[in-house]
């Protein structure tokens, strides 16, 4: 077998290194970047480490020199761990797959103390799903763990790992509290550590992408006691700038979402807070939510002390293709035709780069509001009619998927391919979703995600790696608006938790989101609700629901065909009627007439069939390689420097066909001594580049794939290199591990 223009492709794609000499930064502190205190290793989020005694000429003597193991493998529902660790003194701060706290000796991998969050508050584990790390505070003797879990946060004791009782309440306050919304009971998970500024922490977090999700306003809370201090609200409230971004004028007390779930970055020296956030809900059908919606997919500026706004960009206007901002940006300082530039960078899923002036919000390179489509074949939905698309910096993948751009490792596989392209609308980055189908590319996943891009301020490279992975979205109209039977309520409460990621026809996707048609006969009732309530593995806890509401869905996931509705969820355009589509506020069809705390809740009369890659039979990405990629950015000049495939298929390449790469899941790391540290890819390798060039020096098997960021630190006189190995993504095998490597 043999690839029909792979070759030329990835040389079109930037794979062949060139030569770089660039002017450093006029003020840099090595000492400052010795450590890896905070996540994504420092305030300002650069992923880079000063240290040096691992370098390009002996990196590849790299040995695993120590592998500690959570005992919590649950290859059954997939367990993942997604944590970057952070270390203090040579302490290793990490969370395990469901969410135990971790202190570990950084130069022995010897555990120091292990708490289990719900054991030390006496109840069952409510809050599992991803984790991406915890938060250090110290100020003397007093030295603190912050770890968000589910809708709560908690405090520990550095030393021990107890409770700090004096915080909130006996060591712990509930995130849905003080949040400004008429209800409390909401979906909520804040999966990525907060931010520190002085004795403040900020925090973000994870919410429901449905119309059942609240705001997501960003918070500060005090250290010491637990209380808010301050509140940014993300869905204006009226009299707030932003409000009139939003034609329906009461958008702000039913619309959520415009959350920050990807973490966030800090100026120290200025007291600014850099919070990216995500798309308003619904999110594939803003019918409910016309206008621009600020603050939804937005790099906000925020005075840390006070939540103040001090500026904001907006990357999407109206999103309906879940375009949320996925990672922590980045703060550097460049050298720009003679001046020096203290910038910001904001990787997108767009596979763009947004650099700004970190003071002013002023773009460093020109930012074009430019044409795209704008007219929706899905009723009620409105759409901008600009899109801001950056000049520069370069794209750090494939802007589009066209019929040249099929697949073709094998004829067979470019037939089947091009087949089903052909029975969806032409691809464009904004391209409306449509009942008739789009592909989305860059994919829901990026492009970037959530394991952010690392700087070097040595070089002015900005290095990112992305998912070159197509998805398809196809919209139909929602089936719980006509639905009748026993199971018509469960219908509704599936759609609403559950389809965007097992789809309507509830058959999952490949080895990411399982296959719930199974389920009967497999699992009991018991066993399916545990599920439901507590979460396990990758999968959050749906506490929120009601007893009620969880006993429906069991019901309708295992005794579906006995008792079936007249209309039934599926992801075909065979749907019988059409729902009328709502113009006004609530009061309309497409509204189910329940009475939720005095209020009716919405429900978008079309609604996404769920988050499919788009993939041949044996799962190859639909299009061309390479499938992920590392590249390097000289933030300066704003050009791609170097890209290389990250990853491979054992199997493709033992037939001839060079190196792919792969969908890939976590962050790089830089070094002083030359290094870019990236695990991530799928044959769950950690490997290490030449900085500079981008040639592959050293890589090394992981006992499962290491789908999260590494973390480089020194402790007892050696340089570590340490990174999660949770596997459990795209279908591939589950771990418990963390492993550090280091010279021997």
């Amino acid at each position: 077998m043999k690839p029909l223009s792979f070759l030329a492709t990835l040389l079109a794609a930037g794979a062949v290194a060139v030569s770089l000499t660039i002017d450093p930064p006029t003020t840099f502190n090595p000492a400052a970047y010795a450590g890896w205190e905070t996540y994504g290793g420092h305030p300002d989020a650069t992923r880079y480490s000063s240290l040096t005694q691992i370098n390009t000429g002996n990196v590849k003597d790299l040995k695993v020199a120590w592998t500690y193991r959570t005992g919590e493998i649950d290859t059954t529902n997939k367990s993942q761990i997604q944590c970057q660790p952070i270390v203090v003194d040579g302490v290793v701060y990490a969370t395990s797959s469901r969410l135990n706290v971790l202190a570990l000796d950084g130069a022995t991998g010897r555990q120091i103390w292990r708490t289990n969050l719900s054991k030390a508050w006496s109840g069952p584990n409510s809050w599992a799903g991803t984790n991406r790390g915890v938060t250090y505070w110290a100020d003397g003797t007093d030295r603190r763990i912050f770890v968000a879990a589910g809708n709560y946060l908690f405090c520990l004791n550095a030393a021990d790992g107890q409770p700090v009782t004096s915080f909130g309440d006996g060591g712990r306050i509930d995130l849905q509290k003080a949040h400004d919304y008429h209800k409390e009971q909401f979906f909520i998970v804040a999966n990525t550590p907060g931010i520190i500024y002085k004795d403040l922490i900020i925090m973000g977090m994870r919410l429901s992408e449905g119309l059942d999700a609240a705001p997501g306003h960003i918070r500060a809370f005090d250290v010491r006691t637990g209380k808010r201090r301050w509140i940014f609200h993300t869905i204006p409230h009226p009299g707030e700038p932003g409000f009139e971004t939003w034609k329906d004028k009461t958008a702000y007390k039913k619309i959520g979402g415009a959350n920050n779930w990807a973490g966030m970055s800090l100026d120290e020296k200025r007291g600014i807070v850099y919070v990216p956030t995500g798309s308003a809900t619904y999110d594939f059908w803003g019918g409910y939510r016309k206008g621009d919606n600020l603050y939804a997919n937005c790099l906000l500026a925020l005075d840390a002390a006070t939540g103040k706004k001090l500026w904001h960009f907006q990357a999407v206007h109206h999103d309906v293709w879940d375009r949320d901002f996925p990672a922590n940006p980045t703060l550097a300082t460049i050298r720009k035709d003679g001046k020096t530039i203290d910038a910001v960078a904001q990787i997108s899923k767009q596979g763009m780069v947004y650099l700004f002036d970190r003071v002013t919000g002023k773009p460093v390179f020109p930012i074009k509001e430019t044409p795209v489509p704008s007219v929706s074949t899905v009723p009620g939905e409105e759409l901008s009619k600009t899109q801001p698309i950056p000049t520069l910096p370069e794209p750090f993948m494939r802007m589009s998927f066209t019929e040249g751009d099929i697949i073709d490792i094998s004829p067979e596989h470019h037939a089947e391919i091009l087949a089903k392209f052909k029975d969806m609308d032409p691809h464009h980055l904004f391209a409306p979703p449509s009942q008739r189908g789009i592909v989305l590319f860059p994919g829901m996943d990026g492009g970037g995600e959530w394991g952010g891009a690392a700087y070097d301020p040595e070089t002015n490279l900005l290095y990112v790696n992305a998912n070159e992975m197509p998805w398809a979205i196809k919209m139909v109209p929602n089936p719980t608006l006509t639905a009748t039977g026993p199971h018509a309520r469960a219908l509704s409460l599936y759609a609403s938790n559950c389809a965007n990621c097992h789809g309507l026809d509830r058959k999952g996707n490949g080895g990411a989101f399982p296959n719930l048609t199974v389920l009967k006969g497999k699992r009991t009732p018991d066993e399916v609700g545990t599920v439901l309530k507590q979460g396990k593995g990758a999968m959050p806890a749906f506490a929120h629901l009601s007893d009620d509401d969880r006993r429906a869905l069991v019901a309708y996931l295992l005794d579906l065909k006995s008792t079936e509705p007249t209309r039934v969820a599926g992801g075909s355009n065979r749907a019988e009627a059409t729902p009328s589509v709502p113009t006004k506020g609530v009061s309309t069809p497409g509204v189910e007439k329940k009475e939720v705390e005095g209020e009716t809740p919405l429900k978008a009369p079309y609604v996404m069939t769920g988050y499919m890659r788009f993939v041949t039979k044996d799962g190859y990405p639909a299009i061309k390689p390479p499938w992920g990629t590392l590249s390097a950015i000289n933030l300066a000049t704003g050009k791609r420097v170097w890209q290389v495939p990250l990853g491979d298929f054992p199997e493709l390449t033992a037939k001839g066909i060079p190196k792919t790469g792969t969908e890939n899941y976590g962050g790089p790391a830089v070094t002083a001594g030359g290094l870019v540290f990236i695990g991530a890819s799928r044959d769950e390798k950690m490997h290490a580049f030449d900085k500079k060039t981008g040639e592959l020096l050293w890589e090394a098997p992981l006992p499962a794939g290491g789908y999260a960021t590494p973390a480089v630190y020194q402790a007892g006189g050696k340089q570590f290199v340490v990174i999660a190995c949770g596997g459990g993504k795209m279908g591939t095998r589950s771990g418990d591990s963390y492993v550090a490597f280091a010279l021997p």
